[in-house]
């Protein structure tokens, strides 16, 4: 599971190590050292060839969902499974992106079974960020309108996790998908109807791609966000 990162690049710079066209002046987003679950979050689409950089709701709402609620529960989508569960499939085949990320904490459990689980946070070693495998949908609310007395819609999306690396393994069963900037023109192409050429970059990154630290226990709580909560502590703290 992935259910917390951090997101501290500015969106141009983003948009350029994507290459994606320049975002608005106005787009709503800022730096966060404690992402959470149905948060708006900058994510990489394209269409028609070109990419674009925007916010998005986290947790995915099916184009055929009744209620955005459904989202809370679909912040993650299974690398193994995607291809099958109709809350998935299409927008695997249709509607896939990058969500960027600066780093993200998992949680280990004690070696003895006994207290509170760890926070671990874990970054790329080079600094760079980290390209999230996603999916994307654009759901229409059917009750509510603009002030044109246009429809509401509301664009969201999910990070794909899959098996862990073997750092990552010491610590969780699951890790987020991520791609390296060579399966970037694929992964994105709406064009490509492939699924079993995209199920195959599902894979585990190197481990030798990433760090990890214990951090504070203050990350648990959402309302803290602050650059400390990246910061090494003792394990137990």
């Amino acid at each position: 599971m992935c259910g917390r990162f951090i997101s501290t690049t500015p969106a141009d710079q983003l948009a350029d190590y994507f290459g994606a066209e320049p975002p608005p002046p106005d787009l709503a987003h800022a730096v966060s050292y404690n992402v959470a679950p149905t948060q708006g979050i900058l994510v990489v689409v394209e269409s028609d060839g070109i990419r674009a950089i925007d916010v998005f709701h986290w947790g995915l709402v099916p184009s055929w969902a009744e209620d955005p609620k459904i989202g809370n529960r679909m912040i993650n989508a299974r690398a193994e499974t995607i291809a099958e569960k109709p809350s998935f499939r299409s927008a695997f085949a249709k509607r896939r992106c990058i969500i960027p990320a600066d780093g993200f904490y998992e949680w280990a459990a004690p070696g003895d079974g006994s207290g509170s689980k760890q926070p671990i946070f874990i970054r790329r070693v080079d600094g760079e960020p980290f390209a999230f495998a996603g999916l994307w949908e654009s759901w229409t609310d059917p009750h509510t309108s603009d002030r044109n007395g246009e429809p509401m819609h509301l664009l969201s999306c999910t990070i794909i996790t899959g098996e862990p690396n073997d750092k990552v393994a010491e610590i969780h069963h699951r890790m987020p998908v991520m791609l390296p900037p060579s399966s970037w023109d694929r992964w994105l192409d709406r064009g490509n109807h492939d699924i079993e050429a995209l199920q195959s970059m599902l894979v585990p990154a190197p481990s030798r791609l990433i760090e990890l630290h214990p951090v504070s226990t203050a990350v648990n709580n959402v309302r803290n966000n602050s650059a400390e909560l990246i910061e090494p502590v003792e394990p137990g703290c």
